[in-house]
């Protein structure tokens, strides 16, 4: 155990070398307990809220008003689902079991992203949160793509590129509609006003609160800061929404012309925080799904279980 202890030191050193070298940290190496609790804790979160990400348009598979747009609906919730499969099995490489994870998140013990706490009111919701909420999400994860655990960053490669599908469905849909009807128009302006904060948040906590941030920094886990994500894709989207006619809900919203930034106002982290700790729109109902699904499934999982069980007592006669 002394020995382990001196160990430790040149252990650390080594370790962060071949991360400022750029090279991958892969299972079987030696990494810190706080690298590997760090990434536990990243991974299951990002995987819950592909789950759970599901919920909020998959509402609206049986009430899309086409096929072509039922078949996209539903090949997009398909994919999250894939996503949330990718990154379980990553965190999965860290020494964390499904079920460990699974009864983390259905005994709310576990985070997931807020934004999947508000609710779908119309059609258009699909449409921004396509747009916005995976356009957000992309920007982060085309980071996590470089990080320095290697099953993260190689699961976000394929993410990042079935997301990209997503966003590109969700921009085109608002598009469509801000130069449709009337009614078209007020309803892709209502679901707008009612994401654009919420979408804003995704991005985390403002870099001078945030009490991960140096240490993912350290280790190349995260690349880059939350405000500096968040301020790039304010200057994407403002220019854009702006040229559909669209009024982003944001009365303080400028242009810095010093530093070519449309500056946004204060976000509300009160909010944030409420919707974190469970008291948002659809915390609740969120959940309940999950566990009510997880409950119908278990004949699924006793019946796998039970066949792997039988085909390995075969191959031992």
């Amino acid at each position: 155990m002394e020995k382990e202890n001196l160990a430790e030191p040149i252990r650390l050193k080594e370790f962060e070398g071949r991360i400022s070298r750029g090279e991958k940290i892969e299972p079987g190496d030696w990494m810190p307990d706080e690298y590997r609790n760090q990434l536990i804790r990243m991974i299951s979160q990002h995987a819950h809220s592909e789950v759970v990400g599901m919920l909020p348009e998959g509402a609206w598979i049986t009430r899309a008003p086409n096929l072509r747009r039922k078949m996209v609906l539903l090949a997009k919730v398909q994919d999250e689902a894939g996503h949330g499969q990718y990154l379980y099995h990553a965190a999965e490489t860290l020494g964390v079991t499904r079920e460990e994870m699974l009864d983390a998140l259905l005994s709310g013990r576990a985070k997931y992203a807020s934004v999947f706490n508000y609710p779908t009111l119309s059609w258009a919701d699909v449409g921004i949160i396509g747009w916005l909420v995976d356009g957000a999400a992309i920007k982060n994860q085309t980071m996590l793509a470089q990080c320095s655990y290697g099953p993260y960053s190689r699961a976000m490669v394929r993410i990042c590129a079935e997301e990209g599908f997503h966003m590109k469905q969700g921009k085109e849909m608002v598009i469509r509609y801000a130069q449709g009807t009337d009614e078209q128009k007020k309803m892709t302006q209502n679901a707008l006003d009612r994401w654009w904060w919420p979408m804003l948040m995704m991005f985390g906590l403002p870099d001078n609160v945030s009490t991960n941030s140096n240490v993912l920094k350290r280790w190349g886990i995260r690349t880059r800061s939350n405000d500096t994500l968040r301020q790039e894709f304010i200057n994407e989207l403002v220019p854009e929404l702006h040229a559909l006619g669209l009024n982003i809900p944001d009365e303080d919203l400028r242009y810095d012309e010093d530093n070519d930034d449309w500056l946004s106002g204060e976000i509300d982290w009160d909010e944030f925080w409420r919707v974190v700790r469970g008291n948002g729109p659809c915390n609740k109902e969120r959940i309940e799904t999950r566990r009510k699904a997880h409950s119908d499934g278990l004949w699924v999982r006793e019946a796998v279980s039970a066949y792997a069980s039988h085909m390995e007592k075969r191959s031992q006669l």
